[in-house]
């Protein structure tokens, strides 16, 4: 008997729609998060690569920091297009 109640219970929490718009608030913060995160990566790869490239080196923990925390995760969101370009130009730049 019990088990007929809380099949009763999930099904009704399952159809009601304030439950869906809660799933979906919660997915799309998730979405406009990851957004504004990719916007920040974009935002200091052009700037930091950009200075290594005025300089003309780059140091290793530099560029560690730069490919392993910033480019790795923003080009696994998507990101692509200008930030690509300048990593491009620091990767050839001397590591000291």
């Amino acid at each position: 008997m019990n088990e007929e109640y809380v099949i009763m219970i999930i099904v009704s929490i399952m159809a009601s729609t304030g439950f869906w718009q809660v799933v979906q608030f919660f997915l799309l913060k998730k979405s406009k998060q990851t957004k504004l995160l990719t916007g920040l990566a974009y935002d200091r790869i052009m700037y930091l690569g950009m200075s290594y490239i005025n300089r003309g080196y780059i140091m290793r923990d530099e560029y560690e920091s730069l490919h392993n925390y910033l480019w790795n995760p923003y080009k696994e969101n998507g990101g692509n297009g200008s930030a690509s370009r300048i990593m491009k130009e620091v990767e050839k730049l001397e590591i000291r």
